[in-house]
Parts: C-alpha cells; structure tokens; sequence
C-alpha cells in the first residue's frame, strides 16, 4: 500500500524553505554519533585537535578534503529537497526525504569536522544550494523514474568520489577517514534503494555533464 503523505502543497513548501535555511545558514546536528573509530560518543565531545599527530600539511590537505566532502552534503540536501517537493508519488517523496535526515547526518559530521581540522566550509554554500536545488527539481519534474534514476547516477558518482578521497585522506586521520568510509556506505545504500524503487537509468551525455559539473564543483570548494 502507498504511503500517505500527511502534508500539504503549502507545508512541504514551507519544510523546504526551513531545510535550506537550516542547511546554509544553520549548523547541522546528526542523530547517529560519528561513526566508529572515529572519536568516542557524539561530535560535540570530540576535543579539537585531537588528531593523532597530523603535522601542518597533511592537516591542510584533510581541511581541503572535508570542505569537499561538507559541499558536497550541503548539494545533497539541496537536490533531496527538490526531488521530495516535485515527486508525484507519496512513497518516493518518502524515499527522497528519509534519504535526506541520513545526509543531514553527513551534514553535522563533515562540518564538525571542518571545526576540528581549523578549515571553513565553503563561503559559496548558498551557491552551491541553489543550483543543485534547481537541478533536483528539474529532475522531478521530468517523472519519479528518472528521478529516481537521477540519484541512482548522483550516488554512483559520489561513492567513487568518496572513496578517492579514502586513498587521499592522511593514514593517520583515522577521525576523517571513518566519516568517509561511512558516507560511502550510506551512499551505496540510498543508490541501491532508489534502484530498487523503479530508477529509469540516465542517458550516457547526461551522466558525462553530471561528472563535468561536479569535477567544477569539487576543483572550486577545495580553495573556496
């Protein structure tokens, strides 16, 4: 049986509204602690520093990699955002939301990350927000499947990105490489989910634009 979605034209606009002020203006706060390995307990009470001994540049080059990592969380909450204000179905508008509370997960973890390691998060956040929102909403818009098939692609693509960042990351920032190695998992799943839900695969020139966009984006939020 479909699911019923208990909210209204209007309130799924305002919640979406709420989610992006939250999302670039706010800080983010996980319901899962950082994963394991990482630190004992939530990110709050993890003490700054605490970096088993990483030396100026690969401290540097992990603050680099985060800032990406965090772009790249504050894009997905963007582009869920969207394709849960456009589906059609309530069952995939379900999908597309709770895949979005497990990113905002990612969310809090990266930024507080970013904290420790001394680096900032992208001064484009709100850019970024933008067009990945106006592109999840166009993939809405085209249908539920190709929707679907859209995250099927996003995610695809992010899992590799995440773990060229795992071969990157300094070995000895265990702290980083744990928040990583479970986006990546996390990421996997939501592919596979959307798969599962009916994804109509994307044409090869849209899957090429995607890697073309995402490669500005990841060159530009390592420096900005």
């Amino acid at each position: 049986m479909p699911s019923i979605d208990p909210l209204g034209p209007l309130d799924r606009l305002l919640a979406t509204a709420d989610a992006a002020l939250r999302t670039v203006a706010g800080h983010a706060r996980s319901v899962r602690p950082y994963p394991p390995g990482s630190g004992s307990g939530a990110p709050a009470a993890a003490a700054a520093g605490d970096d088993d001994g990483l030396d100026a540049p690969a401290r540097r080059e992990a603050g680099a990699l985060m800032r990406v990592n965090h772009v790249g969380e504050v894009c997905a909450q963007a582009l869920y955002e969207a394709q849960a204000l456009a589906a059609r179905n309530a069952t995939v508008r379900a999908q597309m939301a709770q895949a979005a509370r497990d990113e905002t997960d990612h969310l809090a973890w990266t930024e507080e990350r970013l904290r420790e390691l001394g680096a900032h998060p992208s001064v484009l956040n709100p850019l970024w927000y933008a067009g990945a929102f106006a592109l999840g909403l166009a993939a809405g818009r085209l249908g539920d499947r190709w929707s679907l098939g859209f995250v099927v692609e996003t995610e695809r693509q992010v899992e590799q990105h995440l773990a060229g960042h795992l071969e990157r990351l300094p070995a000895q920032d265990q702290r980083s490489r744990s928040i990583v190695a479970q986006m990546k998992d996390d990421e996997r799943r939501h592919g596979d989910q959307a798969l599962a839900a009916g994804a109509q695969p994307l044409p090869l020139p849209a899957r090429a634009l995607m890697r073309a966009a995402a490669r500005v984006m990841t060159t530009t939020a390592r420096y900005l």
